[in-house]
């Protein structure tokens, strides 16, 4: 069973940035893919951007194509997600999602029901 803890989440004014983290344990399996989530009250959970491991491989949504970057440090089990020119339409509760023993493909990537370990979300508010 896979664990995941979000942390680094926070309020910062448009246009700046904050890192996310998640650090997983329990992992058992050589190969995943891991993925960032976030949900704004009242709306559905949206995939953020996803990286399927080993190989690098990465995917994100097109409203964060060019701000957000997903990596991971290898050997400490950590995912991130750097987070640049933030803006209102960002803020969300942002949860870390694994599958197990699987290289989705760039579009399942991004689909909740692709996942079965979430972590218990780290909150983002961006200001004007």
């Amino acid at each position: 069973q896979v664990q995941l803890v979000e942390s680094g989440g926070g309020s910062v004014q448009a246009g700046g940035s904050l890192r996310l983290s998640c650090e997983a344990s329990g992992l058992r399996y050589r190969t995943y893919t891991w993925a960032w989530f976030r949900q704004a009250p009242g709306e559905e959970r949206e995939g953020v951007a996803g990286l399927r491991s080993p190989g690098g491989g990465t995917s994100y949504a097109d409203s964060v194509k060019g701000r957000f970057t997903i990596s991971q440090d290898n050997a400490n089990n950590i995912l991130y997600l750097q987070m640049n020119d933030l803006k209102p339409e960002d803020t969300a509760v942002y949860y870390c999602a694994a599958r197990m023993a699987a290289l989705l493909s760039a579009g399942q990537s991004l689909q909740r029901a692709s996942y079965k370990s979430w972590g218990q979300g780290t909150q983002v508010t961006v200001s004007l």
